[in-house]
């Protein structure tokens, strides 16, 4: 099977990419390599792909509707995984147009797509922040999800309408995986497991906000990886919506804690209020997603966290620059 992975030199989407090539599967990678963060921790995930036979590369930007029409046109493949999106919740107050046009419009050409080639199966990345403004936890997919806080919240919820459409009139199996705080090696450099990592190991200061009063469902990558080759590896027909995450919040203060154990470091720390578009709380119910899947999340946060740990200290050089002025040792 050929699979079609959009996102590919992002976080999840490269973890997926090198778990599918190492089972001998032929992935094409689809990715724009855009400044988000430091182009070059996405080249250094490249580069470790292009080192199997069966991997593609093709740079482009599925925004761009004439270079999506000619992804799709270049090479068969049976399977789509989008994970190709404008990630971060407070990026989107400053950057709306970039949501929209990746969020949107880039999954309006993945669906055409899939419609005009005859791909029966699409599986793409939604997130635990169309949950934002719930009161209810654990939050479980059946919840409304119709009052999001952030621009980023309402494209992620606007792309699974669409798919809902898309299956309801052209016949295409979509499946929607809200994925909860995702982290580990090769991880993003905006998301606070990595941020809080880097500036712990450098003694600078980190920021909590609500004033630490905040729990998170971390979820490590190779759980949500696992997952993903599960989905892929279990067809269906219709529209299908899942939450991934470990289904255990962690307290932020003591997220810290397992970080400063794991460095051996303590952290300086500034309490800050609640930003726009931020919540308190996300905790995944996950009890759909074990039927369908056969598979619970279940790596715990300290080891999880030691592993991300000893990855930053081995790729990271010895002049302790900030992210984007760095150079990573890869």
């Amino acid at each position: 099977m050929t699979i079609l992975v959009t996102g590919a030199a992002g976080f999840i989407g490269y973890h997926l990419a090198a778990r599918l090539l190492s089972e001998g599967r032929r992935v094409i990678g689809v990715d724009n390599l855009n400044p988000y963060y430091d182009p070059r921790l996405k080249r250094a995930r490249l580069r470790r792909l292009t080192g199997y036979p069966a991997f593609e590369f093709i740079e482009a930007d599925l925004a761009d509707r004439t270079t999506a029409e000619s992804v799709f046109a270049k090479d068969p493949f049976q399977l789509v995984v989008h994970l190709a999106a404008q990630a971060g919740v407070r990026h989107s107050l400053e950057n709306p147009h970039a949501y929209v046009d990746a969020n949107v419009t880039g999954f309006l050409h993945v669906l055409e797509g899939c419609r005009q080639h005859q791909i029966e199966r699409l599986i793409y990345a939604s997130s635990s922040s169309v949950y934002a403004g719930n009161r209810k936890t654990p939050f479980a997919v059946g919840d409304p999800v119709e009052t999001p806080v952030s621009l980023y919240a309402a494209t992620k919820r606007a792309g699974e309408l669409m798919a809902h459409c898309y299956s309801h009139l052209f016949g295409i199996a979509t499946t929607g995986l809200r994925f909860f705080t995702v982290y580990g090696p090769w991880g993003r450099p905006d998301m606070a497991p990595f941020k809080f990592v880097q500036a712990i190991e450098r003694g600078h200061r980190i920021d909590l906000h609500n004033y630490g009063r905040m729990q998170r469902d971390f979820t490590y990558v190779d759980d949500v990886v696992e997952g993903l080759v599960r989905v892929i590896d279990r067809p269906h027909t219709g529209y299908r919506l899942y939450n991934v995450g470990h289904g255990s919040p962690v307290g932020l203060l003591e997220f810290v804690h397992i970080i400063e154990r794991a460095l051996g470091k303590r952290a300086r720390k500034r309490f800050l209020p609640i930003p726009p578009g931020d919540v308190v709380s996300t905790h995944a119910e996950v009890e759909d997603f074990f039927d369908y899947t056969g598979f619970y999340p279940a790596t715990p946060v300290a080891w999880g966290v030691e592993r991300l740990v000893a990855w930053h200290r081995e790729h990271s050089s010895g002049d302790h620059a900030a992210p984007g002025r760095r150079a990573m040792v890869v």
